[in-house]
């Protein structure tokens, strides 16, 4: 691939998905792109880019950004962030809530629906407890394909091998062959809607609870501050967001604060006390 086609292509991944590509990445391009080509009958990414040149905005550009942002994902990923969900963050929002008796959560870049589930396990064994509660998980992504697959919540036996614990399989999903569905109770209570997080979040509502999680990585700082800022405005004061392991708010916005002790997890920063602190 020849540099002029790297940066139209790069520059186009940025304009309508916020993923930053580096020189380096070109392999990226080449091995994610090669299938995409062979779908809509080219040869060669140069081929990709000559179309989109001549023809924006068509299925092909879908297909390249889809291609391009659809990332890997497993249940109970990390682990720890679960376990402040069941620990500390549902238990001080049950205690908050008591008297609306209703939570919402939300799963940004949910790829193929293994972060929501993992969520809506979570709940359904604490299900005593959320008696009588509205609880909503909304999970969203940029690819309509990805989507589709967590729709339909069907898993290879590899997928569910990483960080599925066994009981929680059995308990949950329905083998087919070598393929493992989640309940329709499960997927009942998840709604999954296309969302690009370059975009506003105002249409999705207001949310107690965000899972944003390995995704900024992926953006450049201003673009980080950008998204950062606009979930905050759909949170309460006393809301969690939930980040990478390698990821922080320190040095991109003042809207969110760490909670001491608590990796990834960080807590709402009311505007007012932000620019307090700030004059």
């Amino acid at each position: 691939m020849n540099k002029a086609d790297f940066d139209f292509l790069s520059s186009l991944l940025r304009n309508r998905s916020g993923l930053i590509l580096s020189d380096e990445k070109a392999y990226l391009l080449e091995s994610r792109l090669g299938p995409v080509a062979r779908k809509h009958g080219l040869t060669t990414v140069d081929e990709i880019a000559s179309q989109l040149r001549s023809r924006p905005s068509s299925p092909l550009e879908l297909d390249v950004v889809e291609a391009m942002t659809t990332n890997e994902s497993f249940f109970f990923r990390d682990t720890r962030p679960f376990d402040q969900f069941k620990e500390i963050v549902l238990p001080q929002l049950l205690e908050a809530r008591k008297s609306s008796r209703s939570l919402r959560i939300w799963s940004a870049a949910c790829s193929s629906g293994q972060e929501p589930y993992t969520l809506a396990m979570i709940l359904k064994e604490q299900a005593a407890k959320l008696s009588g509660w509205r609880v909503e998980i909304v999970a969203t992504d940029l690819s309509t394909a990805i989507l589709e697959k967590a729709k339909e919540g069907i898993y290879s036996q590899f997928e569910v091998q990483r960080g599925l614990p066994i009981n929680l399989l059995m308990k949950y999903f329905k083998q087919t062959g070598d393929r493992w569905q989640i309940s329709q109770d499960l997927r009942g209570m998840i709604d999954y809607r296309m969302f690009n997080l370059l975009e506003s979040p105002a249409s999705l509502g207001r949310f107690d609870i965000v899972f944003l999680r390995n995704v900024l990585i992926y953006f450049d700082q201003p673009t980080k501050t950008q998204v950062l800022e606009r979930v905050a405005k759909q949170m309460p004061s006393d809301g969690y967001l939930y980040l990478g392991g390698a990821e922080t708010v320190l040095g991109i916005t003042d809207r969110f604060q760490v909670l001491p002790g608590q990796r990834g997890l960080y807590g709402v920063v009311d505007p007012g006390r932000a620019v307090a602190a700030a004059s």
